[in-house]
């Protein structure tokens, strides 16, 4: 069926502006009739001068000239720059608001409708941003035709960090028109690392603080007052080295976990027997676990087990956690370390202890540095605060898992879960067993 209406709509619209087009350009289209009828007379054909006349005239109306062409011109580039700016806008990742001088939002990408919320149409921006500072910098901004930065902190729901910035992009300034941009920046992560970073540098300055102040105060006793006491100077000497171990200890792993951590995005392409690893680690701990009074009991699968890693930090990572158990475990006489192979679930290691267990508020921390349940147990079981935190980040670099339940009264598990894509070949290096 045939729109006859649009159509004739059509038509009407194109002889407007052809008739338009002929009273615009009424002068050329005479003075090109006079020169035809002039040439006839000079010895010019007839219908020469009528194709000549014509072709000028179709010439004239069909192709824009002048300022018309430089209209349509303009008008395009406009049109395709705003189309281009805006889906430029829509595909940055950065949270990007566009307004207008009178605070109303004109374009906002997904990362903006993602962070503060979808804008209905020609909202104004205290409709989802209710931050007075941010409203302050975007009226002084708007004012000033200046462009400004604030920082904006939320701790509702989650505590994040954002540097908010708001800049002119279009307009006249005297006017007072044009378009703005509102972006945000997050800097949760920075602020995150800066806080961990300090909370670190404090924790091992007082870490390393406590055994120093130790070994300086039994210096200064053996060097004045215990200065010819045999028996006194012997205990110190004792204690002394104590404390020495213990700064070494810290230092090592310290030293471990910064080496871990230059290193975290550098996948291991060694190949490791799990079963074989694992039972050199509980055949090394044996002699302190029997010192304890707790019995390792080891069980492993009928068939190789294979992984792709790095055997010496794998040790470092059994060593690890077996130890924990049997010193914090060291009630339940008993810690069981079973190595399993599930097609789907990938190789596991899971040591288990049956000591007072951990409160459930602990267990999320407890890969922290220098966090720890009990700091007097603790600094008893010469531990550091590290030993954890050194194993997650071996994990890591591993694609592995650690998963710790626990319940108080019943006991710990630490499972090590490792990637099912990761097993490697079964070929393993030996000499590193013997």
């Amino acid at each position: 069926m045939v729109d006859t209406r649009r159509d004739a709509t059509n038509e009407t619209g194109t002889a407007t502006r052809l008739s338009a087009r002929v009273r615009e350009l009424g002068r050329p289209l005479a003075v090109g009739s006079v020169i035809a009828v002039a040439a006839v007379p000079a010895g010019l054909e007839p219908w020469q001068a009528i194709i000549g006349y014509g072709v000028f005239a179709a010439g004239l109306l069909v192709w824009p000239t002048g300022r018309a062409a430089r209209q349509l011109q303009a008008a395009g580039q406009a049109k395709t720059a705003s189309l281009t700016d805006f889906a430029v806008v829509e595909a940055l990742d950065l949270p990007t608001i566009v307004f207008d001088a009178d605070t109303q939002v004109v374009r906002q990408n997904a990362a903006a409708r993602t962070l503060v919320g979808a804008y209905p149409d020609r909202a104004s921006l205290s409709a989802r941003i209710r931050s007075p500072a941010i409203l302050d910098l975007v009226a002084r901004v708007v004012n000033r035709r200046v462009p400004e930065s604030v920082e904006h902190a939320e701790r509702v729901p989650s505590e994040r960090w954002h540097e908010v910035r708001v800049a002119p992009v279009a307009g006249d300034r005297d006017s007072g028109g044009g378009l703005f941009v509102l972006t945000f920046r997050d800097l949760t992560e920075a602020r995150r690392m800066d806080r961990m970073r300090t909370d670190f540098v404090a924790n091992a300055s007082h870490e390393l603080r406590t055994p120093l102040a130790s070994l300086m105060g039994f210096i200064e006793t053996m060097q004045g007052p215990a200065r010819d006491d045999e028996a006194a100077r012997i205990r110190f000497f004792a204690i002394m080295l104590d404390q020495a171990q213990r700064m070494a200890r810290l230092i090592d792993d310290l030293l471990s976990l910064s080496r871990l951590e230059m290193r975290a995005h550098v996948a291991p392409e060694g190949q490791v027997d799990l079963g074989r690893t694992v039972t050199h680690v509980v055949d090394s701990l044996r002699p302190m676990a029997n010192e304890l009074g707790v019995e390792i009991e080891l069980s492993l699968p009928d068939h190789t087990v294979m992984i792709s890693g790095d055997v010496d930090e794998l040790i470092q990572v059994f060593s690890n956690l077996v130890e924990n158990a049997c010193k914090y475990g060291q009630t339940g006489k008993r810690v069981e370390v079973t190595v399993t192979d599930m097609d789907k679930e990938g190789p596991q290691v899971t040591i288990q202890d049956f000591g007072p267990g951990i409160a459930k508020e602990h267990v999320p921390r407890l890969t922290e540095r220098f966090y720890r349940v009990d700091v007097e147990t603790s600094r008893t079981k010469k531990g550091t605060g590290l030993g954890l935190a050194i194993v997650k980040h071996i994990l890591t670099r591993h694609r592995a898992r650690l998963i710790i339940r626990s319940t108080p009264g019943e006991g710990s598990t630490f499972c090590v879960k490792f990637n099912p894509a990761d097993q490697g070949e079964a070929v393993a290096s030996k000499e590193i067993y013997k």
